[in-house]
């Protein structure tokens, strides 16, 4: 009837499925907790608000005018006028050029060449979408 000699299996195999299944679990948590805390900043010594430089807006038509910040130049002769007329403006600032697509890829790097002589580091040319 009852066997003393016989011993009990335990069977592991569902603690191990659970186990794996929450390990998953908290492998694909725990890169999205944040932990945060509050802190109060000091106050500056020197309360001085950054100034936003105003970009340089050059313009070429497909007619071939040039207009800087709406000071129109002639493309034959715009990099010595945009070298003397650079000098007036912070070199900083941020030059957006933007060109008809109809134009010829020469005179808009000419314009190009120009302002990176004038000393502007920052531009970039406008395209559409």
């Amino acid at each position: 009837m009852f066997d003393w000699d016989e011993k009990p299996e335990l069977n592991i195999t569902p603690l191990v499925d659970v186990m794996l299944v929450l390990l998953a679990i908290l492998m694909v948590i725990s890169p999205n907790i944040v932990y945060e805390e509050l802190i109060r900043l000091p106050k500056g010594s020197a309360q001085q608000e950054l100034t936003k430089i105003p970009p340089v807006n050059i313009t070429i038509s497909k007619d071939g005018e040039v207009t800087v910040n709406k000071e129109p130049f002639k493309l034959d002769t715009f990099a010595d006028n945009f070298a003397l007329f650079a000098q007036t403006l912070d070199h900083k600032a941020t030059v957006l050029i933007s060109a008809d697509q109809s134009l010829d890829y020469g005179k808009v790097m000419s314009i190009l060449g120009a302002v990176k002589q004038a000393g502007f580091r920052d531009v970039s040319l406008a395209t559409n979408g």
